[in-house]
């Protein structure tokens, strides 16, 4: 009798532990290199207490990681996420968006709204539109500072410890 060939494991979203920093920041780096430190976002995240994080793991390695950071928009307290990293011999499998329907769910759970900086395109399927009445800190399109929760913030963005 032959034994049934093993299906690889799935690819898991998770809890980030604390185990899992050296490998998410390489995702990061490998992601975005260098040049992140110099947005807006970042500058952000910087400042802000880290909510939830979230990791795709595939055989025990981590391939993908998105964070949700503690933040404020005027007096609103809400989650700011980003960014999404993916290893690139891992994209293209939907990955990305499992890390956001993550972060979505959490914040729904949370009863929080969540706010980015990212292409319209891609997260309106998640439910995100422009928040025409927020400012960053720093420069940041418009057209890319994107809601999705109850009603429309206004004010500007502070990070939360």
């Amino acid at each position: 009798m032959f034994d049934a060939p093993s299906k690889p494991a799935p690819v898991r979203i998770e809890a980030e532990t604390p185990a899992d920093a050296a490998a998410v920041e390489a995702l990061v780096l490998a992601a975005f290199g260098p040049g992140r430190f110099a947005k807006t976002a970042e500058r952000l995240r910087e400042r802000a207490g880290v909510a939830a994080a979230f990791v795709a793991r595939d055989e025990g390695q981590v391939i993908g990681s998105v964070r949700l950071w503690r933040i404020t928009v005027g007096e609103t307290a809400a989650l700011f996420l980003g960014p999404i990293a993916v290893a690139s011999d891992s994209r293209k499998a939907g990955l990305g968006a499992d890390l956001v329907q993550a972060c979505v769910d959490h914040a729904a759970a949370a009863r929080m709204g969540i706010l980015l900086v990212g292409d319209m395109g891609y997260f309106e399927r998640f439910g995100f539109s422009v928040a025409s009445d927020v400012r960053l800190s720093g420069p940041a399109d418009p057209a890319r500072v994107l809601w999705r929760g109850e009603g429309e913030p206004a004010g500007l963005v502070q990070a939360v410890r």
